[in-house]
């Protein structure tokens, strides 16, 4: 057991609910039959039907069976049945995480590789974040998406399998087309100032410049500073490269909007780093090396999962319950049949 859970196997959160059992059998033992004369409170539809037959619906034994299995599997069901898993242990760092991802319409740039294929930055970005995140087990982690505005996504969280599906669920120009890299910045803050995590990280991921929002990104991160936030930037996207058009072959390059001294300096001011990403494999070594830089290393807490199962016995009681109105409604449909 593990602080005061229950072993492993099938249990009752509610087992005490058990003792409701016999109650219809002592409502129907103790309490008066209700009296037959007098104005008829409730009209069943089909109760002609029911009355049709030779002897009433409850008193039929299979009906009064499948009736009876109703009720102690709504009895089960409400008693909460529970399967009680193995014991797992999970590491507790007290670190707090915040990714924040540039989801703006330069982000829809194709100058990425990945799987053989060429597709847009933000595709990379959800691959390789989105297996950082899951491997950041003991951390919380929240999700920043930004682009005009900036917008919290997911907020700080054990669930890292949850915030990278979230963050897979992005989509370009969701947040506005430019780029407010400051705001992201200050919502950051904002979000981080008052945990009581022992360290404070923000990974903070563009291919721009700022080109919107309401802060500045070297003021947002004077902020920081103070409040004791590292952040680690990265700048994703292609270096020169030849591109086809009408015209024929011409050089480019996609990433002349990076602003990478302002990503340097927002780094080297909080005690981070700055990575650069030209394509997917240098990404995924950029977040390996993140790995390294804030290890997940820390006490283990040890927890047993627990699966509710109150949906097994309440959908049976559901079927049983329909079969046996419609095990009485027969002979009177029958008769209704034959006489049309």
């Amino acid at each position: 057991m593990v602080d005061g859970a229950p072993a492993m196997g099938l249990t009752l959160a509610w087992a005490w609910l058990l003792l409701l059992l016999p109650l219809p059998w002592l409502i129907r033992r103790w309490l008066a039959a209700a009296p037959r004369a007098g104005v008829q409170a409730l009209k069943v539809p089909w109760f002609t039907m029911m009355a049709a037959t030779e002897t009433g619906w409850m008193r039929k034994p299979l009906v009064a069976v499948i009736v009876t299995l109703v009720w102690l599997l709504l009895v089960l069901a409400a008693a909460r049945p529970q399967w009680v898993g193995e014991i797992e242990t999970l590491p507790v760092t007290g670190r707090d995480l915040l990714l924040a991802v540039d989801i703006s319409g330069s982000m829809d740039t194709q100058d990425m590789i990945l799987d053989r294929t060429a597709v847009n930055r933000l595709t990379v970005v959800k691959k390789v974040a989105g297996e950082f995140i899951q491997r950041r087990k003991g951390d919380r982690v929240g999700l920043v998406l930004f682009g005009s505005r900036a917008y919290l996504q997911t907020p700080l969280t054990f669930d890292t399998e949850t915030t990278a599906i979230l963050l897979d669920e992005s989509e370009i120009g969701l947040a506005g087309r430019e780029t407010a890299i400051g705001d992201a910045i200050g919502l950051a803050v904002k979000r981080l100032r008052d945990d009581a995590a022992s360290e404070r990280v923000l990974i903070l991921l563009t291919d721009g410049a700022n080109t919107s929002g309401e802060v500045q990104p070297l003021q947002a991160t004077e902020f920081a500073a103070r409040e004791g936030m590292t952040i680690y930037t990265v700048g994703v996207g292609a270096d020169e490269m030849m591109v086809q058009d009408f015209f024929g072959s011409r050089l480019v390059n996609p990433s002349a909007d990076l602003d990478e001294e302002t990503l340097k300096a927002i780094a080297e001011r909080t005690g981070g780093a700055y990575f650069r990403a030209r394509d997917a494999e240098a990404l995924a070594r950029i977040y390996e090396q993140l790995d390294e830089l804030e290890p997940v290393e820390s006490d283990q807490e040890a927890i047993r999962p627990v699966d509710e199962l109150f949906y097994w016995p309440l959908s049976l009681a559901f079927i049983l319950a329909l079969t046996a109105i419609l095990h009485a409604m027969m002979p009177g449909l029958r008769r209704g049949m034959a006489a049309a």
